[in-house]
This record gives C-alpha cells, structure tokens and sequence, in this order.
C-alpha cells in the first residue's frame, strides 16, 4: 500500500476485544425479549443509536432498559454489568504498536462509544495500565457519544477529515463492522474490514505499513 500519511483506528475487536455473545446472554438473564433484534452488531434498537451519540443520558438508557425488560426494579450497577459484559480489554501489544505507528503516522481513533463504556474503559485504562485515557497513542482520539456522532453516518468521517486536513486517498481506516467500511470507501479512504481471528499487526504487515 502506497502513500498512506493517516491512519484511523476503530477500538472494539481491533485494539481492544469485545465479546457480543457476553453481551447477548447478559440481555437475556436480564429478561430482554427477542435479543437478536434489539441489540447486535449489524443492528440495533434506536435506544443503542441514541445512547453512542449522545443524545440521552446514562439515566435514561437504564430506564428504557428497565422498559425493555418489563423489571422496573433493576438497579443501575445490574444494568451497567450486564452493558458492560461484553468490555473484555485491550489486545497484547497494541499499545506498544500505537506508540509505533505514531512515529510514522498520523493516527486517530475513531469509536462508536457511550457514556456507560467509556467510564468503564478509563477506569480500566488506569486500573491495569496507569493511563488516563487513550491520548497518548493518537494525534486525537474521537467517541462518538462526545461528538453527537457515530459511524456508520458519513458526517463523522467527514468531521475528521475535515478538522485534520486529512486527504482521503491518503488515510486508511480499519474497523469490523462491514458498515462502517462501506462508508469510508465510499467517502474515498482506503479501508479495510478487520474480520473475526484476524490482528492489527498482522493486516498492517500484510500492507507493507509496519515500519520500526
């Protein structure tokens, strides 16, 4: 791969593992009624939607989740661990690869993401790592709950392109929702689907990007 400059990075299941099936079973023993079509990977309820863009808060995500159940009794830390289930940590050596493509790249994140998560990944970042956050290992990273955003919509690739000066042709963008790269291709990056089993490490070295 040729005069790649910028690099834009998704975090679930490629810098940090998420487990949808945890995710799924957590619903379940909640007593969430037909799982399958209100939360999953492709699609989900618009309360999912709503929720990684901002626009409700986390009190009124545990409400609608108490709706969906039909258990108004649920306390807040039941309904957190359960939307938490599926958080499972970041990948072996992906901080140090961030560290690596950094001196080479200008890289971002770029993270369909929600209040209830991110608090869960801060804390965890300091808990395991002593980091405060994500933003030593990017130029800037990007959650969509704080932008009022969320991939697969074209207008927050276009917000980073555009506040960046980004070129396109010049950026490559890795996520795993096929979705999400129907998008970027379609806006001119050069994207890649980064599938179940595959790595990080192992796409960039296969695209001749990995430069020590």
């Amino acid at each position: 791969m040729q005069n790649i400059e910028n690099i834009i990075l998704d975090y679930g299941n490629v810098l940090f593992d998420i487990d949808f099936s945890r995710l799924r079973q957590a619903f379940v023993d909640l007593g969430v009624p037909d799982v399958d079509t209100f939360y999953g990977h492709r699609a989900q309820h618009a309360l999912f939607d709503a929720f990684d863009k901002g626009l409700i808060t986390a009190a009124q995500f545990r409400d609608e989740i108490r709706k969906a159940t039909g258990n108004s009794s649920l306390n807040d830390e039941t309904i957190d661990s359960a939307w938490n289930s599926l958080l499972i940590g970041v990948r072996a050596g992906h901080h140090e690869l961030l560290h690596q493509l950094k001196r080479h790249y200008r890289t971002f994140l770029l993270s369909n993401n929600n209040e209830i998560h991110y608090t869960w990944i801060i804390d965890y970042l300091n808990r395991e790592f002593g980091l405060k956050d994500n933003t030593e290992f990017f130029e800037k990273d990007y959650y969509s709950h704080l932008l009022r955003m969320r991939k697969p919509d074209p207008e927050i690739f276009e917000f980073v392109l555009d506040t960046h000066s980004l070129q396109p042709e010049q950026t490559l963008f890795v996520d795993d929702s096929p979705q999400h790269i129907e998008t970027a291709l379609r806006l001119g990056l050069q994207a890649h689907l980064l599938a179940p089993g595959e790595s990080l490490p192992v796409l960039l070295e296969k695209l001749g990007l990995i430069r020590q």
